[in-house]
């Protein structure tokens, strides 16, 4: 589903480059697990910006779903993001002047679906995340493990095939920490989705059926 050959990330520093990733090879297998971890600095999130098509590689390959991501031009890579990829991030990104309902609703409003498909899909997904009660709440009304729930449902209500999560529990105590691992867990196990993590922590990364060290930009 997605393979790495020789990637590389660099930015100008002076007359130089300064390398956060250096020739990384990797292959993830569609239904996998994958977290990604390392210290501070180490790349863990360009790593994961690339994967999710918000960034570009410097150099080396990337392949995802098929698709050799260097040679798209722009309109089939939005396509592909729009119809393939779910994100999480660690602070939620959730929009604050809209409710929960139409935070979820956004994603669907770029694909072609009716008023009614819409409805019925963000209907589905607030009753399986139990947030029905909320669907008419601000995210500033919400808890933090509440507003990372939102985030979830969001990025999994248009069906993507993977989702990208960068430290998603980052922001929360260690209750509702353990209520999203086990709610990314249930979305690999039951529904098949591929999930890559970006993590700090050893814990949640045993979450995962693999584990990939990052160190100065190079796989460990």
């Amino acid at each position: 589903m997605i393979t790495l050959n020789s990637v590389s990330k660099h930015y100008p520093a002076g007359f130089g480059k300064t390398y956060v990733l250096r020739n990384i090879d990797l292959h993830i297998k569609e239904g996998e697990f994958v977290s990604i971890m390392g210290p501070s600095g180490s790349g863990k999130s360009t790593l994961l910006h690339i994967l999710g098509l918000l960034e570009d590689a410097s150099e080396g390959e990337y392949i995802f779903m098929d698709q050799p991501v260097q040679k798209l031009n722009e309109k089939k890579r939005t396509a592909l993001h729009r119809d393939a990829i779910g994100f999480v991030f660690q602070a939620y990104h959730l929009i604050d002047e809209l409710t929960v309902y139409e935070n979820i609703e956004t994603p669907l409003l770029y694909k072609k679906l009716s008023k009614n498909e819409r409805k019925s899909k963000v209907a589905d997904i607030l009753d399986r995340f139990n947030i029905v009660a909320k669907k008419d709440l601000f995210p500033s009304q919400l808890s933090g493990g509440q507003q990372q729930l939102v985030g979830i449902a969001r990025a999994l209500v248009a069906e993507p095939k993977v989702i990208f999560a960068d430290e998603p529990t980052g922001n929360l105590h260690s209750e509702q920490a353990e209520y999203i691992m086990d709610t990314f867990k249930e979305l690999n196990q039951k529904d098949g989705i591929t999930i890559v993590q970006v993590t700090h922590s050893e814990h949640n990364a045993q979450f995962g059926n693999r584990i990939i060290k990052l160190k100065d930009g190079w796989l460990d």
